[in-house]
């Protein structure tokens, strides 16, 4: 992410694979918008974590570790995007109207 001054729009979250992205954050959605979707995804991957810590592994594949990954990679890059996002937000919403 840029600058408040110089962030887009909508803004591109880094785990896109491709280039240019198909996945945005709106920049100018307000503070607790963007707060409540980080918080939702990382909420998602802590409950994820606590899940497969209580799970028995011993009927378990190896192929389904890379998907795990996967999405917990997914979920955690993305609210770290959106936190982002919030905290320039509240810079911007917290300078004075011109």
């Amino acid at each position: 992410m840029n600058t408040p001054k110089t962030t887009a729009h909508y803004v591109p979250l880094k785990s896109n694979i491709s280039r240019p992205g198909v996945f945005f954050i709106n920049a100018n959605a307000s503070s607790e918008a963007l707060h409540e979707a980080a918080e939702q995804r990382m909420r998602a991957a802590a409950n994820l974590l606590e899940t497969l810590c209580c799970l028995n592994f011993s009927h378990g594949d190896v192929k389904d570790i890379p998907h795990i990954i996967d999405v917990l990679y997914l979920l955690t890059r993305d609210g770290c995007d959106l936190l982002e996002a919030a905290k320039w937000r509240v810079v911007d919403e917290a300078q004075p109207s011109h």
